[in-house]
């Protein structure tokens, strides 16, 4: 059975939406970017359907500012307050005694550095937003995989003598691979500072999505030798950033059905 709700953070009323079942271990979907709780192509809410079919109740929420919440949009690096409230709200609403959290890519990172404050009992994480912006450009890993893709590739070479590649965007793009491997920075710092003393957590990657493979990148540094050690991480053959293809959606609801069934 699926309801709308709102609930109240630091003066402000968010709206958020329960999808009921009848197990005490839940699901709390936080949405990355400024994206409403029904997620990119209705993808989270579909999900939240699937996964309280299985038996496993699920809260969506939209967080300050965004959707249909009231307030300022803080960005997800301050939504600590609003993630706390709606997994206190599931607590109320539903009695789930224990609660994993799933977010893509800065919800991710949200949920990483907010789950204690939450009292989340796992984490599942989606292609983390984990690397510094350098202006436009994607990261420095996704460009030098898009290049070595174009190396190989007879159409580029053909579209590159026609003319038909921007020489200035192709220069700073080089430039940048030329600078190196992109290097931790304070956020994937503070993700990883974290994740230490963090409850069993489970990072899931697209290999062809340009945010893990910056993730993967800064991921291997060896500053982050024995946090590899605790935190699991599975991979996705597939480009997709938000697993709104068939198969990708399958392949995630399998790993969030798995993550319930090992937390409870």
């Amino acid at each position: 059975m699926r309801r709308s709700l709102t609930f109240a953070c630091a003066g402000e009323t968010l709206f958020g939406t329960l999808d009921d079942a009848p197990g005490r271990t839940g699901l709390l979907i936080v949405s990355g970017g400024n994206e409403p709780r029904f997620g990119p192509v209705r993808g989270q809410a579909i999900l939240a359907a699937s996964v309280a079919d299985a038996g496993y109740p699920v809260f969506r929420f939209d967080r300050r500012g965004v959707g249909d919440s009231t307030g300022e949009n803080r960005g997800f690096l301050r939504s600590g307050d609003d993630i706390a409230a709606a997994a206190a709200t599931f607590r109320a609403e539903t009695g789930v005694t224990r609660i994993v959290g799933f977010g893509n890519c800065d919800a991710a990172t949200a949920l990483a550095l907010w789950h204690r404050q939450a009292g989340i009992a796992t984490l599942l994480l989606a292609n983390p937003w984990a690397v510094e912006p350098d202006g436009d450009l994607p990261p420095t890993a996704a460009i030098r995989a898009r290049y070595a893709a174009r190396l190989v590739s007879p159409q580029q070479w053909w579209r590159a003598l026609r003319g038909g590649i921007d020489p200035r965007k192709a220069a700073r793009g080089i430039a940048a691979v030329l600078r190196g491997s992109t290097r931790p920075g304070t956020l994937v710092l503070r993700f990883s500072e974290a994740l230490k003393q963090a409850v069993p957590t489970t990072i899931l990657l697209a290999n062809g999505d340009n945010t893990a493979l910056a993730f993967s990148e800064v991921w291997g540094h060896r500053d982050f030798a024995s946090l590899r050690r605790s935190v699991g991480l599975l991979r996705l053959d597939s480009n997709g950033h938000s697993f709104t293809a068939p198969a990708d959606a399958f392949w995630l609801r399998r790993r969030v059905l798995e993550a319930l069934a090992s937390t409870g």
